[in-house]
């Protein structure tokens, strides 16, 4: 989608701290980090938000997850855990129209978040 920030930096047009890349996925740092470790996983096909995904989507979901987790235990933070969140529209607090996972480590998380 021509005017998604995600789409664009997945297309590499916006530069990115990038963690990860291959044909299907982009992991990269939060530009405005909530936590210590705090980077955010988008597949590079635009689908809007979780409530766009299908079935058909199962296999990519899988490897996001994954990806993640490989992320985690290479970043350090795999056995003290992680929050993984994804936020679908306005009211969820999505800020950008594009799926995306953010994932959060290196401090305790609280619950509820808030």
């Amino acid at each position: 989608m021509a005017d998604c920030l995600f789409c664009k930096i997945a297309a590499g047009d916006i530069p990115s701290n990038k963690l990860f890349e291959d044909d299907d996925i982009l992991a990269f740092y939060d530009i405005d980090p909530k936590a210590p470790v705090h980077f955010l996983v988008i597949p590079k096909r635009h689908i809007a938000s979780a409530a766009a995904l299908t079935e058909a989507d199962a296999a990519l979901l899988g490897h996001i997850y994954a990806t993640i987790a490989a992320l985690c235990r290479r970043l350090g933070v795999g056995e003290g855990g992680y929050r993984v969140v994804t936020n679908v529209g306005e009211d969820g607090g999505q800020s950008v129209a594009h799926l995306h996972f953010h994932v959060l480590a290196g401090r305790s998380m609280k619950w509820p978040p808030g």
